[in-house]
Parts: C-alpha cells; structure tokens; sequence
C-alpha cells in the first residue's frame, strides 16, 4: 500500500505536472494551492444545506476547479499534453456560469450598496468562498503576468466570484433575512 506521505517536499519544495520541482511559495504552487482553497471552501458550501440544483451546478464547478489547478500546475503543457486534454475549460462553461448568474439574479432585489457578508450560515460560507476565488484569480492573474495563463481560466474566475456572490445572496433571500447594506 502506498503511503500518503513522500518526504520529498520536507525541504520546501513540490513537484508540478511535467516533474519541474520548484519552492513550495512559487507562484505557480500559490496560484494553484489558492484554486484547490477555494474548491475546499465550495465542499463546505455544498454541506450546509444545499438544494439539487446547487448540488448540480457546485459539482460542476468543483470539476472546473480541478481541470484549472491541474493547468496552473503544468508550466509546460506539452510535455503533458496527454494528461491535460481533460483540463480544458470550454467557452460554453464560462456562459454556464453567466445563465446561472442570470437565474439567481431573477431572484434578487437589485443592490443600490455595498452587501455586507454574512446573513445565514450558507451565505457566509458563499461569501468566503467568493473572497476566496478573488484571491485565486489574483494570484492567477500575477502568474499571467510572468508565465502565460490561458485566458479561459482568468475569466472563469472571475465570472465564478460573481456567482458566489448572487449565491450568498439568494441563500439569504430564500431564508427570510435582508441584505445588509454597507
């Protein structure tokens, strides 16, 4: 049986997709670790309650969320060409982000303000999930600046943060509770 521990980081560094070894505050590994953050933080979101379509539409996006850590973690995408075919986003999962946005914003009172996080526990767990995903697309966008970053995964990102935050936001409407304004 193989064991879940190697020793071969015990010393600060990680091997990325391809077996580059690199520091394990390198901002590939930063960039990717910050994704895998978020797809941990959406696990929480899905345990508090969610509904069958949550459950459909968080699913795919964690999904995403791998396929995007998997080619943040590959700084030379033809030596794994192969292992990556699975790792594409479409453009059609960006438009799925936005006709989800578009649903939940049905929902919604327009916001005139600033919404404070929080409300009920599943709209908090949203809202951290959503400052989360900001903080993975801005290390994502640094790597970009460095080392070239496929523009899909920046704008799924940034579409996803959005719909974390109409999420939070529905999760507090179908409870009952206001946004609270800044």
């Amino acid at each position: 049986m193989a064991k879940i521990y190697t020793r071969t980081g015990d010393r600060g560094e990680t091997s990325l997709h391809g077996g580059d070894r690199v520091a394990k505050d390198d901002l590939r590994v930063t960039a990717y670790g910050s994704v895998d953050e978020l797809n941990a933080r959406l696990g929480v979101a899905m345990a508090t309650e969610p509904d069958e379509l949550e459950r459909e539409l968080l699913e795919g996006i964690q999904r995403d969320l791998f396929k995007i850590g998997g080619r943040l973690a590959s700084p030379n995408p033809e030596k794994v060409a192969r292992a990556l075919h699975k790792a594409v986003i479409p453009p059609e999962r960006i438009t799925d982000l936005e006709s989800a946005i578009d649903r939940v914003d049905v929902e919604l009172e327009p916001i005139k303000q600033f919404v404070l996080p929080g409300g009920t526990l599943k709209a908090a767990h949203f809202h951290s999930a959503r400052t989360v995903c900001r903080r993975a697309e801005r290390h994502a966008v640094r790597l970009h600046r460095q080392d070239p970053v496929p523009d899909e995964i920046l704008q799924y990102l940034n579409r996803l943060s959005d719909l974390l935050f109409v999420l939070a936001r529905l999760a507090n409407r179908r409870a009952g509770i206001a946004d609270v304004t800044w």
